[in-house]
């Protein structure tokens, strides 16, 4: 069984992370960072400070106690809005940049394409697309998209 990497975690009276290191001190507005987002989001979360310096490291997000690891939950859900692209309903131009009409898991939605280096190919099929405005919207399987969306995406592959 292993150890928690502090001793306690809490929201303070303005509902930011309040962590309690494993030498008693207390530390305000803790950020909670994964190391690996994507591709092992289970795995390896830093607990930062106010000031940017690293307080603790979990190894597995999965492995903490239930209430711990629901408040990190809700926090990282707070923090990584990744929408998932359902389908692409069209797109202005096959240059860039350029203007893009999608169906997400969130509904629909215009976005700008700044250019072709801001979709990233991921293993399996997996895409992740960065909008001009920095939102990240994930693609789980290309191969899987409707064949209108898969003919307009792979103008820009």
């Amino acid at each position: 069984m292993s150890t928690l990497p502090f001793r306690d975690l809490r929201l303070d009276a303005h509902g930011r992370l309040l962590l309690t290191d494993l030498n008693g001190d207390s530390h305000v507005a803790v950020t909670p960072v994964r190391a690996h987002p994507i591709s092992a989001p289970d795995e390896g979360l830093s607990l930062v400070g106010s000031h940017g310096h690293e307080l603790a490291w979990v190894e597995r997000l999965s492995a903490l106690p239930d209430g711990p690891r629901r408040l990190l939950e809700a926090e990282l859900a707070a923090r990584e809005f990744h929408p998932t692209l359902k389908r692409l309903i069209s797109v202005n131009t096959f240059s860039t940049p350029s203007t893009w009409r999608i169906e997400t898991d969130r509904g629909e939605v215009d976005f700008v394409l700044k250019s072709e280096e801001d979709i990233r190919r991921l293993e399996e099929g997996r895409l992740l697309i960065t909008s001009t405005h920095g939102v990240q919207l994930q693609v789980p399987d290309r191969w899987a998209l409707d064949k209108h969306s898969k003919k307009l995406l792979e103008r820009f592959l």
